[in-house]
């Protein structure tokens, strides 16, 4: 029995924006929420996420807050009819890397598995777009078909921490010989519970993080994937220019 797991992050990690600020969009472009939802505010602090200005973690909260508050008493067929239309045109905005990866580790016959902050009913589609095993995101509570602002939240490290121990349990997966692949200081329980971490793109507080703490400093790799090329280094090697004050 092939006990080796992949666990792999979706946001900056596989897709190369965020699967929750793609289905904010795609509400407001068909008319199911307000435009004012997406405030001048809102999107001076995308813009700031976009650009990589300051910490990545307090945008993704603030842009996540936002969502949250716009979907309450919104249908669930018209956040699922979103959820679609985000699928069908963006799904294969993804890294050459990561999308190689998941291939190499299903031909391999690893466990391939999505834990994502990014909503449930998108971390599902994209987890059967790239026919992975199994999948795991934020759940969005759902009462009398409509959505209640009610999360079960999981963008934050403790609580992927705790996804990993249900699929540990479930498929009996040896945490040493298995892979993570993250981003952000949201994954970072994902990356030193496993022998083989991997940062995609990291920002510059998950590579601080990184070549500050023994394991990962000793055992990570760090891709950066940049318009055709994708680079390799080490956390050992690394040094962190104080460049985004």
């Amino acid at each position: 029995m092939n006990n080796t797991a992949a666990f792999f992050d979706i946001d900056g990690t596989l897709y190369r924006d965020s699967l929750l600020i793609e289905h904010f969009r795609k509400l407001i472009k068909y008319e199911l929420i307000d435009e004012g939802e997406w405030s001048d505010h809102l999107q001076t602090t995308y813009n700031n996420w976009d650009k990589r200005q300051g910490n990545y973690d307090d945008y993704m909260y603030e842009i996540s807050d936002q969502y949250v508050s716009a979907i309450v008493g919104l249908k669930k067929s018209d956040i699922d009819f979103a959820s679609r239309q985000v699928i069908k045109l963006k799904a294969d905005r993804v890294y050459k890397y990561t999308r190689s990866r998941i291939k190499w580790h299903k031909e391999q016959g690893h466990k391939v598995i999505f834990i994502s902050g990014s909503p449930d009913y998108l971390v599902q589609r994209m987890a059967e777009k790239y026919d992975v095993d199994d999948n795991m995101g934020s759940n969005y509570i759902v009462e009398d078909g409509k959505m209640t602002g009610k999360v079960i939240p999981m963008w934050d490290s403790k609580s992927k921490d705790k996804a990993m121990d249900i699929f540990i349990k479930k498929y009996d997966i040896d945490m040493s010989k298995s892979f993570a692949y993250g981003d952000t200081n949201g994954d970072i329980s994902m990356l030193k519970r496993v022998g083989n971490p991997i940062a995609i793109n990291p920002t510059r507080e998950l590579l601080t993080y990184m070549s500050s703490d023994l394991f990962l400093r000793e055992n990570a790799k760090v891709m950066v994937e940049r318009k055709d090329v994708i680079y390799q280094l080490s956390p050992k090697v690394m040094h962190i220019e104080d460049c985004c004050k």
